[in-house]
């Protein structure tokens, strides 16, 4: 299937900033559905060792009829030496580097307890390494996880293994362990090249890192390369970002994820340092920056994949993108759909058909769990019959930019345009501002639309209608 208005990015039109600016609200990012935010921790209803045992029965979680689905596992390993002041993950900083093996430890009991609840013959084809900093670990210990997974799981040959790196913290060392235990994707902070903006964040990192790392990666053979960059930090003018822009684009990355600068003190303490009246750019300021990196990103022939991804038009999200096959889970955008997701470290979230579980956040808690004997979960969701088909429509609307009424008709087992009439009818004002296109056939978001597909896919959320947004804005 190739989407509507898929156009080669030379003849992308410019974005309307101030339809951007009436749109920007706060609101979910749809990771997931219902958000995380909606997690509750009285676990007793929600059955989730048996929602394990359900998903892990022939023919669950859409696997064909006596077959179960592949998986898809998330690492995540929390550890920085300094932390970061505009930082919203959920982090331990330390310079213990025996933190590490200490915690491959528990990982390998998680693990343990984790399988015994499993079809070991499931194949695992994505592997993410999240953190924290996952260069935090000495190779060798990479090198272990990577014998600690294949001791676990039998992983595809065709696995997607991708790992988040710090720059700062690479060696070459890092990258061939990197390497010999599978991964071929890497996604690098960098956030800004910008000295002064690095100083006023607290993560100076000069551009030569970054350059050697592209080096590095490219001679051991990734196929993939992100780089994260965030806008609206301190210092950090129009004229500044575009420069970081230009100098990111030299290193031709395959992906970026340019994100916007959620300054949320109240949750994060760290961010207190920055004095938001002087040293913040103002709204107008950020959407500059937006628009900019918009339009270097669109000239330079990356496809704006949607929330903040960009990638090149032979890339396999790119791809996935024009044959309508994208996907969404808690690491972003996907090419891998289909698949059981399961966490292991603090604070990570699994997700089987119709639950999610996110274990304890803190490293004690964590650990008291598996002293135990018990999976370090501590909060959760089980989604009703009514969420899953909200989920399904949400998630067509942020992958495939358009819904098929007769499709999801069918998919959803109703009348899809009788049962959502409200909903579709709340698109009035979208579609007068040219951001939807609403025929008898179905919805599509249009080029101007892009943008804002989480204002979009919102009009389908009823978690959000009327209560108190705890969300970074769309913009």
């Amino acid at each position: 299937m190739i989407l509507p208005e898929t156009l080669p990015a030379q003849t992308t039109p410019p974005l309307d900033l101030e339809l951007i600016r009436k749109y920007s609200i706060p609101g979910p990012r749809y990771t997931s559905y219902p958000p995380a935010t909606k997690f509750t921790t009285d676990l007793a209803p929600l059955r989730l060792e048996e929602a394990i045992a359900d998903d892990n029965r022939p023919g669950a979680a859409g696997g064909e009829p006596g077959r179960t689905s592949p998986l898809s596992l998330y690492f995540h390993l929390p550890f920085c030496e300094t932390r970061c002041w505009f930082c919203g993950c959920n982090t331990v900083i330390t310079k213990r580097r025996e933190a590490a093996g200490e915690y491959l430890d528990d990982l390998a009991r998680e693990l343990r307890l984790t399988t015994s609840r499993l079809d070991r013959h499931r194949p695992v084809t994505q592997i993410h390494l999240g953190g924290g900093t996952p260069t935090f670990f000495p190779p060798r210990e990479l090198q272990w996880l990577g014998e600690l997974i294949k001791a676990h799981f039998p992983v595809a040959p065709d696995c997607e293994f991708g790992v988040e790196i710090d720059p700062r913290r690479l060696t070459e060392e890092h990258v061939l362990a990197l390497r010999d235990i599978g991964a071929r994707r890497a996604s690098l902070g960098v956030q800004d090249t910008n000295p002064r903006v690095q100083l006023a964040i607290h993560r100076f990192q000069p551009h030569t890192r970054n350059e050697e790392a592209f080096k590095w990666l490219r001679a051991a053979g990734f196929t993939s390369i992100n780089v994260d960059l965030i806008y609206g930090l301190p210092l950090q003018t129009p004229e500044s970002f575009g420069a970081t822009i230009d100098e990111v684009l030299a290193l031709g990355p395959d992906r970026l994820s340019v994100f916007s600068y959620a300054h949320v003190p109240w949750i994060k303490p760290a961010q207190r340092i920055f004095d938001d009246r002087e040293q913040l750019p103002g709204a107008g300021e950020k959407l500059a920056m937006f628009a900019i990196a918009h339009e270097k990103l669109s000239a330079a022939g990356y496809l704006d994949i949607g929330l903040d991804h960009f990638a090149k038009p032979q890339d396999e999200l790119a791809v996935a993108l024009r044959e309508g096959t994208l996907h969404r889970n808690f690491q972003g955008y996907s090419t891998r759909g289909g698949a059981s997701l399961y966490s292991f470290g603090i604070s990570s979230i699994s997700s089987t058909a119709d639950t999610y579980r996110q274990n304890a956040r803190t490293l004690p808690e964590w650990r008291a769990a598996l002293d135990a004997g018990r999976l370090p979960f501590d909060r959760g969701l089980r989604l009703t019959t009514e969420d899953q088909r909200r989920r399904t429509i949400i998630m067509r609307l942020m992958c495939d930019r358009r819904l098929d009424f007769a499709a999801l008709s069918t998919a959803l087992g109703l009348d899809f345009t009788a049962t959502y009439s409200a909903e579709i009818a709340s698109l009035t004002d979208l579609v007068d501002d040219g951001l939807v296109r609403r025929t008898s056939a179905g919805i599509e978001v249009t080029r101007a639309g892009v943008p804002l597909l989480r204002v979009i896919a919102m009009r389908f959320d009823p978690t959000v209608t009327g209560a108190p947004l705890q969300h970074s804005r769309t913009i």
